[in-house]
Parts: structure tokens; sequence; C-alpha cells
């Protein structure tokens, strides 16, 4: 299966994603490349693979992503291979790509299940992204913009979870992918009777 978590920046996806997955610990996930820099505590190859826009263009030019996106200012991009791979081994996979990323990834992909994480309201999001101190305010208000055009793609997502505590987020994910696994057509392929 492949779930596809998204939403507007400051709404916590790298933190559900990690909580989730200690839960999950069999739960592929994808590390999308960016060629924004590390944040504090960011670590190359966990949070994001860090790249630079001349290597970004390379690997997009070669093929090695499977969506590519641009959002305040940097380039963001899903790698292919790995998607395919984790797919091709029946693994369950949690990608994190911004709200048109997984637009580009549905359409690829239409069985995907896409989950739109937001927070309870936009004074809420500000604060989470001031909070995380990265950005100057210049950059939260851009943030905050796309964020409100964001909101408006949320009738083409399957769910919303609103992330106003964490672990009522990662319980309600949680519960999408455990009801999404117990589908019929996803357990029709699956031999034996139970």
């Amino acid at each position: 299966m492949l779930l596809v978590l998204s939403g507007p920046s400051g709404a916590g996806k790298d933190t559900v994603i990690d909580r989730l997955r200690e839960l999950e610990p069999g739960l592929a996930y994808s590390v999308s490349v960016t060629t924004r820099a590390p944040r504090p505590g960011e670590i190359d190859g966990v949070q994001y693979r860090f790249t630079n826009r001349d290597e970004f263009s390379k690997l997009a030019a070669g093929g090695f992503f499977l969506e590519t996106r641009e959002y305040a200012g940097n380039l963001y991009g899903t790698p292919r291979g790995f998607v395919e791979e984790a797919l091709c081994r029946c693994e369950d996979l949690i990608l994190k790509p911004e709200v048109n990323g997984a637009r580009a990834v549905k359409r690829l992909f239409p069985q995907a299940v896409l989950v739109f994480l937001t927070v309870p309201s936009e004074s809420d999001l500000a604060s989470r992204l001031a909070q995380r101190q990265a950005d100057d305010q210049k950059d939260i208000d851009a943030r905050l913009s796309i964020a409100r055009q964001e909101e408006e793609a949320l009738p083409e997502f399957d769910y919303r979870i609103v992330n106003g505590d964490l672990e009522s987020a990662v319980r309600d994910l949680r519960a999408i992918l455990t009801a999404e696994r117990l589908k019929v057509g996803r357990l029709l392929g699956r031999s034996g009777l139970g």
C-alpha cells in the first residue's frame, strides 16, 4: 500500500511519521530530496536528502524522481526507484510530498491513499512555524499563504487529520493504515483462507 501524508508546512508531518514508524517498524519510508538547507537537528538521509540545485537538476534530468515540485523557493523530489522497488516487494510505504506532489503521486498510482494533515487553526500553524525558528517572518508569511491554497485541495484527499496533539494524530493515521490494509480489494490478492 502507498500511503501519502501531505499538508501545510508546520503541520507536523515529520513528527507524525517518525512516531508512526516506531509503532509500525515494517512501514517503509521514502526520504525526499530537497535543495533547502537543513534545519537544526535534521540529518542528511533521515529527514531529507539535502542537495544543491545543480545536482537536483541532474537527478531530475536522469529520471531519478517520481515527482518534483518547487515549494517556497526550494525544490523537492520523491525518488522513483525506492518507491517502485518497495511496491514491487509488496511493502507498505509512506511518502510526505507537498500537496502538488501528492496529486502527482495519485496520478501515477491511483491506488495511493492520500491523507491531509493540518492543524486546528491558522494561528496554530503560524505559532508552529515561528517556534521552529527556521524561517524569518517573510518566509513564514509565504508558507501561511501557501497553506491557505493547499487547504483548497482537501476534496482531492481520502482522509483529513487535524494534528492538535501528536498522539491523537498518530492514532488516527495508524487507524487509516489498519483500515486500508483490511480493505477487501487489497486482501483479494492474498492467498489462503485467512
